[in-house]
C-alpha cells in the first residue's frame, strides 16, 4: 500500500508541477490586483461622490470583512463538496462582482459589491492543497519561494494600469480591465485537479488514484505499485481546538503575525 504523499514523492517533480505552479501562482496575481485595486481607486471615488475620510476607509474595511466572513463559509463548503468546486466558484464569484462594481451607481452599492468581491477572493485559499502537492517534491523549494513574486507582480500590475487608465478612460474601466486575469484563469480550471488528499479523506480512493495517475502520465512517471491506502478516519477540527491549552500559544502567535 501507499499514501498520497508517498505517491507524489515517487512520481517526482515534472511538467505537471510546473504548470500547476504557474496556474496557482497566477491566483496570487488576481488576488493582489483585486485587493490593491481600492488603493488606486479611492482618490477618484472620493471626488466623484464627495466622500469623507471614514467613508473611504470603510470601503477597504468591507473588502476584508467580506474576506473574513466568506472564508469561513467557503471553507466549510469545501470540506463538504470538494476544493475544486469551491475554488472555481470563488473565481466566478469574484470576477462577477468585480465587473458589477464598475457599474456601481452609488457609494452604497460600491461598498456592498466590493465586500462581495472580498468574499469571492477568500475562496482562493482552497487552492492551498494543490500547492502542497508541489511542496512534497523536495526539488521544488525554490519554486515555492518564487511563488511569492506573483503577489508582488499583481500589485505592480494594478498600479501600472491605474497610472495609464485612470487619467484617460477612468476608474470604471480600470476595474473592468483588472477583472480580465481572473476570467482568463477560469478558462484553465480544467487542468487543476481535485485534491487527491481530499478525495482519499472522503473515502473516494478511486478518484484520488485517478488524479495521481494523471500527474504521473504528464510527468512521464508511474505511481507506486499496490493499493492507495486511506488514512484512518479522525474527528475534524473544531474552532474550540484553537484555544485548547495545547495549541493556544501557537494560535495567538499566528493571529498576531497575520
Amino acid at each position: 500500500t501507499f499514501t498520497v504523499e508517498e505517491a507524489v514523492e515517487t512520481i517526482g517533480f515534472g511538467r505537471f508541477h510546473i504548470m500547476l505552479f504557474l496556474i496557482m501562482g497566477s491566483t496570487g496575481v488576481v488576488e493582489a490586483m483585486e485587493i490593491m485595486l481600492i488603493a488606486v481607486v479611492s482618490p477618484l471615488i472620493r471626488c466623484e461622490w464627495q466622500l469623507q475620510d471614514w467613508q473611504v476607509a470603510l470601503v477597504t474595511t468591507m473588502v476584508f470583512f467580506g474576506y473574513m466572513v466568506f472564508s469561513i463559509v467557503l471553507g466549510l463548503l469545501a470540506d463538504r463538496y470538494g476544493r475544486w468546486k469551491i475554488l472555481l466558484l470563488s473565481f466566478l464569484w469574484a470576477a462577477y462582482f468585480s465587473l458589477l462594481t464598475s457599474f456601481a451607481p452609488s457609494y452604497a452599492w460600491f461598498v456592498f459589491l466590493r465586500a462581495m468581491v472580498g468574499g469571492g477572493v477568500s475562496g482562493h485559499a482552497q487552492g492551498e492543497e494543490n500547492k502542497r502537492i508541489i511542496a512534497l517534491c523536495s526539488c521544488s523549494n525554490a519554486l515555492l519561494s518564487l511563488g511569492k513574486v506573483f503577489w508582488l507582480a499583481g500589485s505592480l500590475l494594478i498600479i501600472g494600469l491605474a497610472s495609464v487608465v485612470n487619467p484617460t478612460i477612468g476608474w470604471r474601466w480600470l476595474i473592468r480591465i483588472a477583472s480580465i486575469p481572473g476570467i482568463l484563469l477560469i478558462l484553465v480550471f480544467k487542468f487543476i485537479p481535485e485534491s487527491a488528499r481530499y478525495n482519499v479523506s472522503t473515502g473516494n480512493a478511486g478518484a484520488a488514484l485517478a488524479t495521481l495517475q494523471r500527474i504521473a502520465r504528464i510527468n512521464g512517471a508511474a505511481v507506486p505499485e499496490g493499493h492507495l491506502r486511506e488514512p484512518a478516519q479522525e474527528r475534524r477540527g473544531r474552532f474550540k481546538d484553537l484555544i485548547h491549552p495545547k495549541y493556544l500559544r501557537t494560535t495567538l502567535q499566528i493571529w498576531i503575525i497575520w
